[in-house]
């Protein structure tokens, strides 16, 4: 139900600061993630990044390679191969997938995981990277469906004796009213479109479509003849449907190959009190047999075939590879190699270092090198001292945070003597301490104050070494 806008009375927001979420919203934009402000990877035109845009900093390099990527992606070209991004910790390589999945946009199925996910004592690790690959591979299905479409003009159910007992009545059948641009069709339905018409909580104005042949019932939106002058609506405003109301209508349908796979690994059982028991009992995940995706992968080929269906490559997101053990590596070539194989990116933060699962064999990225061979490798830069100030900046605005004067100038400082993350982890806390204050922006004190109660990473490591820690024990 749309509700009118009321003037805050809450103190002015900073100029340099974004408003803070209202209570209206705050279930959906209180919490702040730490790739918020990454919009896409900020690039013109011609694919040239700009100096500062989308969320980015810097990276023009590796924002350019990751745009040559995307066009790769969306022509279809790339199936099947790997990018690696490798860079220090904090330079950014999450953000870097996170923005290519923007650029390729919300239809593109985007799959992201950390590499040690894969050691799950439900299933085999083999097997997760296998769901994870499906999970990535869209399957576009077009069906052309006779459908009842139009805006609600009547709804009545009409009740009868229930013939099973004497008590009560039952609804027989609904009369439901239907209205479009060319004109109007009443149409009588079974009692149990009545009931898919109350889960889906239609009312006279909503615009509905039922399929002919199932008798399913969909809620497009409410009619815009019931459009209001609100600032703020919950409702979806849809035009009257064109055409006659009985017509031939093209739905699409975005699902995945583990979607698919998922559906058929777990049969429906009976509706009886051991069916349900036994549903109760079984693991949380089952794993999906070879059989089955053969299958799956046969049944997607002939709607391929007939011009129904259409498969959509989307994009592995691998986080720290370096985790991944040599059975993992192996497989990935096996994947990689698949004929439906999705885009994969890789990131880790190591340099030569031994491939996990063997004694002797040192690699660079802890990536075997086999498979380093089919990567595209795209180096993430460091940070200059401009560039931190400007993120800090930026994540100040995002996070709704008022800075006082040298506060930039000192969370800079600490992040060139230890890491940027460190000092982006000291704002929040910053800006509570100010508040207890009973200030409205953060001053240099409060900085001082957070770096004497939360060390960094090099701080404590040096405390370690001197035997800072009871002589040199955590404990």
């Amino acid at each position: 139900m749309a509700s009118t806008l009321t003037p805050s009375t809450s103190a002015p927001v900073a100029h340099n600061a974004l408003p803070p979420p209202s209570t209206s919203s705050a279930g959906r934009s209180s919490r702040i993630a730490p790739h918020s402000h990454i919009k896409g990877l900020g690039l013109t035109a011609d694919g040239l990044a700009n100096v500062d845009a989308a969320g980015f900093v810097g990276q023009t390099n590796a924002r350019e390679a990751c745009g040559v990527i995307v066009d790769l992606i969306k022509s279809r070209k790339f199936s099947g191969r790997a990018l690696l991004l490798v860079g220090g910790p904090g330079t950014g390589k999450t953000a870097l997938a996170l923005a290519v999945s923007h650029e390729l946009g919300p239809k593109v199925p985007f799959c992201p995981m950390v590499g040690s996910e894969v050691y799950s004592t439900e299933v085999k690790k083999t097997e997760v990277l296998a769901e994870a690959f499906r999970r990535a591979i869209g399957l576009r299905i077009k069906e052309t469906k006779e459908v009842y479409e139009g805006e609600v003009t009547e709804l009545t159910p009409t009740e009868s004796e229930n013939p099973l007992s004497g008590y009560g009545k039952t609804v027989s059948h609904v009369v439901v009213g239907l209205k479009t641009v060319k004109g109007t069709k009443q149409l009588r339905l079974d009692p149990t479109i009545y009931e898919a018409i109350l889960k889906e909580k239609i009312v006279v104005g909503d615009v509905i479509y039922v399929e002919a042949n199932t008798g399913a019932v969909k809620r497009v939106g409410r009619s815009d003849a019931y459009a209001s002058s609100y600032d703020l609506e919950s409702e979806t405003y849809v035009p009257l449907p064109k055409g006659d109301v009985h017509k031939r209508k093209e739905l699409v349908q975005d699902v995945t190959l583990g979607d698919l796979d998922a559906a058929n690994a777990r049969p429906q059982g009976g509706q009886d009190i051991m069916s349900v028991m036994g549903s109760l009992v079984k693991s949380g995940r089952t794993e999906v047999t070879d059989k089955l995706r053969r299958e799956v992968n046969k049944i997607v080929k002939g709607y391929v075939d007939q011009g129904v269906a259409e498969v959509v490559p989307g994009v592995v997101f691998i986080d720290e590879v370096h985790m991944l053990d040599i059975e993992c590596f192996t497989y990935l070539n096996a994947l990689l190699e698949s004929p439906m194989a999705p885009t994969v990116i890789f990131a880790t933060n190591r340099g030569n270092s031994l491939v996990r699962g063997t004694a002797d064999i040192v690699s660079p990225h802890g990536v075997p090198v086999d498979l380093l061979d089919r990567c595209m490798i795209v180096k993430t830069e460091g940070y200059s001292s401009e560039q931190i100030v400007k993120v800090l900046r930026l994540r100040a605005t995002v996070e709704g945070l008022k800075l006082g004067p040298g506060v930039l100038e000192k969370l800079a400082d600490k992040a060139m003597k230890s890491s940027m993350r460190h000092s982006l982890q000291l704002l929040a806390p910053a800006s509570i301490l100010a508040t207890l204050a009973g200030r409205s922006q953060i001053e240099v004190e409060d900085i001082s104050e957070m770096t004497e109660l939360f060390l960094d990473a090099r701080t404590s490591a040096t405390m370690i070494g001197e035997g800072g820690f009871d002589g040199g024990k955590m404990w």
